[in-house]
This record gives C-alpha cells, structure tokens and sequence, in this order.
C-alpha cells in the first residue's frame, strides 16, 4: 500500500523539483498540495505568487490546492496552530506524510520534523543535500520553465528580477549566490515542467522594491537591519 503525502508548495522551482523526483517513487502518493497565503494579499509570503496562479498551476499539474490563508500580523504560535489543524484534517484522511523541497537549511528541517512528529506525520525531503548546482542544471535539462518573482536586492539586485531560469541565469549568478537561492537570495514561480500536463501562459506586470525589518536574533544586540527586496508580479496571458 502507498503512503499517503501532501506536497508543501510554494509554486517555485524546489518545490516543483521535489514533486517531480517524488511523483517517480512507486512507494508513496502525492494526494494535493498545501500552501499558506498571507490573508491580506492572497499572495504566497516572499515569492509574492497570485492565488489566481497558484490554482492554474495546481490544475495543470493535476493536483487539488490546500490553503491555508495567515493574517499579515501572524505569530509563530498562530502560524502553528494552523498549520496543526491543516494537518490533523489531513491525518482523518489517511496522510501521514509531509514533503518539502529544502536542500541544506538543517535548523528549518530539524524544526520541521519535530513539528510532525507531535502530531503523527513523517516527513521527507527528497532533494537533501543535493548539489544545488546539480540541481540547476537538472532544472534546465528537465525542461522546468520559471521566472524569479522575487530577488533580494542586497544579494543580486533589481537586474535580476523578473528573468527567466534558464542556462544564462545559472551561469550569471554571482559566485557567493546559492545557484537554487537556498540562503534566500531568490525566489520563483514556474509555469511549465514535466510535472505539469500542460504548460502556463503568463506575462509580466509591475516591478516594485519593499523594504522589511530582518528577523529579530534572540542572542544579538544589534538592531534589527532593513532588507529590501524586487518583485516581479505575474499574470496569465
């Protein structure tokens, strides 16, 4: 019998990486994907996705959406409850499996699991550790197409948003940039790739810069620095 596994979804190119490699493991069933939208914007937090994209993306690939919606202002402990809820309607419904496309981030794993554990899931990660420029390339060869909709201006800068993730891309990073902008450097949306039965018609709208306080640090006494970042807002055609 097949383990049954929700995907968690960003729209992006590790996540639709992650389904893909999943998708060819005989021993496990991907049964929706699951996303959270800041509430306000209906927008998926950092990639600064559409919810009108994110359910055309989840109809090409074949795969109900599962939202769920967090207020602009949301702690940790309302983010957790939930996510915990989510879960546990899930857990009614066979699933016992939660799947993310992390690469090296082992406090965020780490966090992840514990979080499962406490309410009976398991989780995987079917690209760990996995040679990030491999996986670039894997992305390209694999006829994934993606657009980065959201560039952190300190890393890359405002050249970068908005470009397409093919060969030019990769090899025009930056060598202190993670080539899957795992360290947070980028952000993207994809809208076609061997996971999709058919691809998305898009187009580009308004470029904006925001700025935003980084997170607080608990053993730190500096204060807290503004980070700015590009988006790149996208539309179907």
């Amino acid at each position: 019998m097949k383990t049954k596994a929700i995907m968690n979804w960003s729209g992006g190119k590790d996540s639709s990486l992650a389904l893909h490699k999943t998708r060819q493991d005989q021993s496990i069933e991907i049964v929706a994907l699951l996303t959270t939208l800041n509430k306000q914007y209906a927008r998926v937090s950092m990639h600064g996705t559409t919810e009108t994209l994110l359910d055309a993306q989840a109809k090409a690939i074949n795969l109900p959406l599962i939202k769920i919606y967090i207020p602009e202002d949301a702690t940790m402990q309302s983010y957790e409850a939930a996510m915990s809820k989510a879960m546990n309607d899930l857990k009614t419904q066979g699933v016992t499996l939660s799947i993310f496309g992390d690469i090296f981030l082992q406090d965020l794993k780490q966090y992840r699991i514990n979080k499962l554990k406490e309410i009976g899931f398991d989780a995987h990660f079917p690209l760990w550790k996995t040679d990030t420029t491999t996986l670039a390339q894997q992305f390209v060869q694999d006829d994934f197409k993606g657009i980065t909709t959201c560039v952190n201006a300190q890393s890359l800068g405002k050249n970068y948003i908005g470009r397409e993730m093919n060969s030019d891309f990769f090899s025009s990073l930056p060598s202190n940039v993670d080539p899957c902008g795992e360290n947070g450097e980028y952000h993207s949306f994809v809208y076609a790739g061997p996971h999709m039965q058919s691809p998305l018609t898009i187009k580009k709208g308004d470029t904006v810069y925001r700025e935003y306080k980084s997170p607080e640090k608990s053993d730190s006494n500096e204060p807290n620095l503004q980070m700015g970042f590009y988006y790149c807002d996208l539309l179907l055609d």
